[in-house]
């Protein structure tokens, strides 16, 4: 969330959020009929409360001494009594009504996104994000390219009827080739991160508290878009992010510690409710899939620089398994609602012709540890908010869709990239 007494003391924050973020009202689509106006109103409101509370308990306090005053006195306290009386009453009125407003205020607060940083590209959509940098090759397939689901039922490594009676649409099923293909790139991709990149390997619960959700900003903006056991009042997690990043809620960490560098398998579950209708064939957009998180936690000294780094190990894999990729900076709308700033990483799928995002790299300065009380002490002994940063290290759903697509041959077979062939003891996957 945002920092609560700058945006205060200097409401243009506000506005600048919205304006580079191309948004008119970040409460337009939930149930709290509010605009920028009358968030203002309402922050008004809060910390009128909050004065008169104070006031009033001043008063008490004061009232208190001078009744201990006059009864070792022997004087008269009765119109002291009666005061306190009526104190007490107005007091525990203005608590209660503040009770709401403070409920309400923090709710419409953790729905503002974060500020983008000044080196974010101005745009309104994806159409105006920057290509930064590409792979030197695209190969040339034949125009009789096919898509990975086809490619995938054909060798009968993908089964998506099966999975659709087992549990309805947006599913996938891996038999075969295909799941020992699913499970030697896991195995690939943590191997790298912690062998070469220096990250400490983390498996983590895949149900996490509304509490966690929240410190991470998927709660309460993006409800609709996760699974939740009601009963328990668990959710399943969208992202290993949500697990690893609350390791350090409500911590203090020393700088000397810093950076956390962690990668985390996890399943991924999420329900894609904006997206009806979208990317309904193949592995693109299920409901539930596998993914390799890297998350750090750093000082605001470096993040910007970390961001960059987290980036390249990012597309690491991709190189090491000669995939075609494009790395592109986010513009201002286009930004993830916590992120202040994005690379994405596309790879390039010739048998549906486009570019598909398979990791998004972000830095989310100080958004996350506010709303999760992660802390540092810096050399001085002085006590900051971290920076937190996360990327797909990648996503294995896509990446096994691109495999499929980049590594086809005309027979209907798929190669298997040089760097896999040790996990997998095969070079190539025949029908």
């Amino acid at each position: 969330m945002l920092d609560i007494k700058a945006l205060r003391e200097n409401p243009q924050i506000l506005r600048e959020v919205l304006s580079k973020r191309n948004m008119e009202n970040p409460w337009k689509n939930d149930s709290m009929e509010l605009n920028v106006e009358s968030f203002f109103a309402l922050q008004n409101q809060y910390l009128k409360l909050i004065q008169e509370i104070e006031n009033l308990r001043t008063r008490k306090n004061k009232i208190a001494e001078e009744f201990g005053l006059r009864k070792k006195k022997g004087e008269d306290t009765a119109t002291l009594s009666q005061e306190t009386e009526t104190l007490k009453k107005n007091l525990a009125l203005l608590e209660e009504e503040f009770s709401k407003i403070d409920k309400k205020f923090l709710e419409a607060t953790l729905r503002i996104p974060n500020l983008p940083h000044a080196s974010v590209p101005p745009g309104k959509t994806a159409n105006e994000n920057v290509v930064l940098r590409q792979s030197p090759e695209i190969p040339e397939l034949s125009s009789s390219a096919r898509e990975h689901w086809e490619i995938g039922k054909n060798l009968n490594i993908l089964d998506f009827e099966a999975a659709g009676k087992i549990s309805g649409a947006r599913f996938s099923l891996l038999k075969g080739k295909g799941a020992q293909l699913e499970r030697a790139l896991i195995a690939f991709m943590l191997d790298v991160h912690t062998r070469e990149h220096g990250y400490t390997e983390i498996f983590a619960p895949f149900l996490v508290t509304a509490q966690s959700m929240q410190g991470t900003g998927q709660l309460p903006k993006f409800e609709e878009d996760l699974f939740k056991l009601e009963r328990d009042g668990l959710y399943l997690i969208p992202t290993a992010e949500v697990s690893i990043t609350n390791l350090h809620r409500d911590e203090i960490l020393e700088e000397s510690s810093l950076p956390k560098k962690y990668v985390s398998y996890s399943a991924c579950f999420r329900r894609e409710a904006g997206s009806y209708g979208k990317d309904t064939k193949g592995l693109i957009r299920n409901h539930q899939f596998n993914k390799i998180e890297l998350v750090w936690v750093t000082t605001p000294k470096t993040s910007f620089e970390d961001l960059e780094l987290l980036t390249r190990h990012a597309e690491a894999i991709l190189k090491k398994l000669e995939i075609p990729y494009r790395v592109v900076a986010l513009c201002g709308g286009d930004l993830g609602f916590a992120a202040a700033k994005t690379y994405d990483l596309e790879v390039w799928m010739p048998g549906e012709k486009k570019w598909r995002e398979i990791s998004s790299c972000s830095l989310f300065t100080d958004f996350q540890a506010r709303r999760m009380n992660i802390k540092y002490k810096n050399l001085q002994g002085k006590k900051e908010l971290v920076h937190t940063l996360n990327g797909s290290g990648v996503a294995v759903g896509r990446l096994f869709a691109s495999i499929l697509e980049n590594y086809q041959e005309k027979d209907g077979s798929v190669k298997i990239p040089k760097a896999l062939r040790p996990y997998l003891q095969m070079e190539t996957i025949e029908k």
